[in-house]
């Protein structure tokens, strides 16, 4: 571990000059970067405790809907009462996020801007996984839980977040503050993007930038909502598909549709296919099943893995069937 510098500070507004242009790294729950620091992954040049920083915690509710400080710890936010009131996809989602030791220390914004948990990522050969000749380690490699969407190239990591579907689904947003205390909302969907050069990274924060807090809008009551995961091992595991979907009804029939995917592409994955799919249809079994087939119309495999694609399929089925009420096997 290379030494670096440690600054605390107890102003949002320090954050940005602090982190000197992408030179520094922002320290909350930290369950993710010191794991990256140890292993070399990164090497900051200064940490930046934001723990310290009033007004970036806690779970407020209004007429304009639930606000979430970046610094709630994800224990907290499982057990909040109006989440698993008005949001209970998203308390599902908190509550099989990891282990509970982890989310007793790691914040909500640590989850959505985690590194990719992909092997070459993590031994150093960066996001694109090249080797010294510019060729993908992946493709010529071990490339059994990579993406199988979104993955013409040069990226295929999966987005790591558990979560970030679930709060997309919900169509929440983000708070982000610059430079001279400038603030942007950006829906949440939008703060990922795929890298496609060596020096790119998996989101959208710009040198500076650091992610204050997340809005979801009031929960309207002809709204059905679930999560579904698909796993090696019932035990805690990073899965291998995850979906969430949200769905306003009018009585039986889906007036529209949001179904956000997990750990199937570099970013989170809007099936905006599932989405046709269902809007202005019946939810019966038929169109379930039609829109977890078209869910995954466009996906392929990298070669070895091409299991997740079904795991994909049957995670945005059993997913709607939960939302619906229906028993899932």
């Amino acid at each position: 571990m290379k030494a670096f510098e440690y600054a605390s500070p107890v102003d949002v507004n320090q954050v940005s000059v602090l982190l000197e242009r992408g030179k520094g790294a922002i320290l909350a729950g930290g369950t993710d970067l010191l794991a990256l620091i140890k292993g070399a992954v990164v090497e900051p040049k200064r940490l930046v405790n934001i723990k310290s920083i009033e007004g970036l915690e806690g779970v407020a509710s209004s007429k304009g809907g639930l606000r979430i400080g970046a610094l709630a710890r994800l224990q907290d936010l499982a057990d909040n009462a109006i989440i698993r009131t008005s949001y209970p996809a998203l308390a599902e989602a908190l509550d099989e996020a990891a282990s509970p030791q982890i989310r007793n220390m790691a914040t909500i914004g640590g989850n959505l801007l985690q590194r990719p948990r992909c092997w070459y990522f993590r031994s150093g050969f960066g996001l694109l996984a090249l080797d010294s000749t510019g060729e993908s380690l992946v493709l010529k490699g071990d490339n059994r839980y990579h993406a199988i969407l979104g993955n013409d190239g040069p990226a295929y990591f999966v987005s790591p977040s558990t979560i970030a579907p679930a709060l997309i689904a919900y169509d929440a947003k983000v708070t982000i503050l610059g430079n001279n205390g400038k603030r942007r909302i950006t829906p949440l969907q939008d703060l990922y993007r795929i890298p496609k050069q060596r020096e790119d990274v998996e989101h959208a924060l710009t040198p500076g930038e650091v992610l204050t807090e997340i809005n979801i809008p009031p929960a309207a009551a002809n709204t059905k909502a679930a999560v579904y995961e698909v796993r090696q091992k019932h035990a805690f595991d990073w899965p291998l598909a995850t979906a969430a979907v949200v769905l306003r009804m009018n009585g039986n029939t889906v007036q529209s549709a949001r179904v956000a995917m997990g750990h199937v592409a570099p970013i989170p994955w809007i099936s905006t296919e599932a989405e046709a799919v269902l809007a202005g249809k019946p939810l019966n079994e038929q169109t379930i099943f039609a829109a977890a087939s078209a869910a995954v119309q466009k996906a392929k495999s990298l070669g070895q893995n091409g299991h997740k694609i079904q795991c994909a399929r049957t995670a945005v089925k059993r997913a709607i069937m939960k939302a619906a009420g229906l028993p899932v096997a």
